[in-house]
């Protein structure tokens, strides 16, 4: 933290912060949510609690004639034993759109999490300074997008001008919510989630509710959505739901009922548009719950695998097949009397013919270059002209 003197120190307010629900403040300095603190307060596990602390499609953006910024943080780094390190998150800065550089933290707090026994301890670590210079001179709107896997308290922004609140972008606020494939799981950059490209190619402001291993369908996140401004809202349904066999088919319609009657609440006329899973072959036909393998975390990899019985869904178990149908089932009744509800079919966005040129790696996450299909799918099929979220359906 070698910052000239005569640098602007600006204090870190929603006024500068983008993406966030919520902004807690913390003895060192500020911890961005997205979920508000009502919410917070309703969460049953770390799982949730952790994944809506990283902050996934969340950025600093002002506007500047500043030519270098530095950002003090905190990052907690993530270790799993027996699986491999987990690589730094990434901090992007964007000029007029446009990316001017990247940096990491490399050190910080460490949270320890044994899958094996289910449990967590954190270490203590310390203030970690990023710098970003050469940045042309000359008035420019600046954003700094926080790594989206990695929780990060935001100490200190500094600059050698003054940086100013950016003006209105005029561009739609779009609201999303999905599970670890939209919080951005795999992807290597912030900017690289599927939902911050499809974002980007739409020409809309993201607010990312995607949250790792908790898309549930829970209650709180439903009224943080119908209390959140936004132009345009999606729900990604289903992967979790069978990740943890959390429901049967029975409590599943009445579930998702419940879910988009409490957004309607607070968006009675806004494009609202389901999503169903995309293609993963563990849990085509094989209901959850999910569980790491431990032969490959033995070898040093991460791997997932199916553990149920495909007989089970007689009985009511969940399997993407049967989600997909219900989803498509569901909405196409609820359309007849909500002109402004759409469906997704998640085998548009990334189907077995993909699969087989481009693989999940650990057999539940897409890579890189497969976030970036589901983008271009995704706003083609939902941005594009003739999709729900086209200017003329806003």
């Amino acid at each position: 933290m070698n910052a000239l003197p005569d640098w602007t120190t600006t204090p870190i307010s929603p006024a500068v912060l983008r993406g966030a629900l919520d902004l807690e403040r913390t003895e060192r300095g500020v911890l961005p949510h997205r979920l508000p603190a009502q919410a917070r307060e309703q969460i049953p596990d770390g799982q949730l609690a952790m994944a809506e602390s990283q902050p996934s499609g969340v950025r600093l953006a002002f506007r500047t004639r500043a030519t270098a910024v530095e950002l003090d943080v905190v990052a907690t780094k993530r270790v799993y034993p027996g699986a491999p390190r987990r690589p730094d998150g990434v901090y992007e800065l964007l000029v007029d759109g446009h990316l001017a550089g990247r940096a990491s933290a490399p050190d910080g707090d460490t949270l320890t999490i044994d899958l094996a026994s289910g449990t967590a301890r954190t270490r203590p670590g310390p203030v970690e300074t990023l710098r970003f210079t050469g940045l042309a001179d000359g008035e420019k709107d600046v954003e700094i997008w926080l790594p989206h896997d990695e929780t990060t308290e935001l100490v200190a922004l500094r600059s050698d001008a003054p940086l100013l609140t950016p003006r209105p972008s005029g561009r739609p606020v779009w609201l999303h919510h999905g599970s670890s494939i939209s919080h951005g799981s795999n992807a290597a950059t912030p900017t690289g989630t599927w939902p911050a490209l499809a974002a980007a190619h739409g020409g809309a402001d993201l607010i990312n509710l995607g949250f790792s291993g908790s898309a549930l369908l829970d209650p709180f996140t439903a009224r943080a959505m119908r209390d959140t401004p936004a132009d345009l809202i999606s729900v990604k349904i289903g992967i979790n739901l069978v990740n943890h066999d959390a429901m049967r088919l029975r409590a599943f319609g009445p579930a998702v009922h419940g879910f988009l009657d409490t957004i309607r609440e607070g968006h009675p006329s806004t494009p609202l548009l389901v999503v169903s899973p995309i293609h993963c072959p563990i849990h085509e036909h094989t209901p959850g719950p999910s569980a790491t393998d431990h032969s490959a975390m033995g070898e040093g990899r991460l791997r997932f695998i199916a553990t149920g019985d495909p007989a089970e869904t007689a009985a009511g178990k969940l399997t993407l097949t049967v989600i997909r149908d219900e989803l498509a089932r569901l909405v196409g009744e609820r359309a007849a009397t909500d002109p402004h509800l759409h469906h997704l079919d998640g085998l548009d966005l990334y189907n077995g013919t993909d699969h087989a040129e481009l693989p999940l790696p650990d057999d539940l996450h897409p890579d890189p270059a497969t976030h970036r299909r589901i983008a271009e799918r995704f706003a083609g099929l939902v941005f594009g002209d003739k999709g729900p979220f086209a200017m003329k359906n806003r």
